[in-house]
């Protein structure tokens, strides 16, 4: 593990390869799948195959091979479109619960309104400098 932050470049790729491994919760799926069309190879499974490496490794014919890659290349798209079926309904799901939790006020003119004036501070920036 790296101790200081100096060393951040040593341990990126691994945050990197975690992160594209990843079911993300918002589309359903891993980054790496909806790129490549298939899961991660993580370096366990090249010394101690699984069977979806052994399976792969057994291609004999290199048209065989083609033909497998192309049928995974033709599956991405559906895997995309289920992504953003999946971010969809994450969305509405999330805007569902935000919006139970806001109360609508109706103001109108001439009510009286609560207007709270902060002290000065000369260091606020941004959102919280004084109007």
């Amino acid at each position: 593990m790296v101790q200081g932050s100096k060393q951040w470049h040593e341990v990126f790729p691994f945050a990197l390869l975690g992160y594209r491994s990843t079911v993300c919760t918002s589309v359903g799926a891993t980054p790496y799948l909806l790129v490549y069309g298939t899961e991660v190879v993580i370096p366990a499974e090249v010394e101690i195959p699984s069977l979806r490496i052994v399976a792969e490794a057994e291609i004999d014919e290199e048209d065989e091979w083609v033909k497998t890659r192309l049928e995974q290349l033709s599956l991405i798209d559906e895997k995309r479109l289920a992504a953003v079926c999946h971010g969809q309904l994450y969305q509405k799901r999330m805007a569902r619960a935000y919006n139970k939790k806001v109360h609508p006020r109706k103001f109108e003119v001439g009510q009286q309104v609560l207007k709270r004036i902060l002290p000065h501070q000369a260091d606020a920036k941004g959102k919280f400098a004084p109007n």
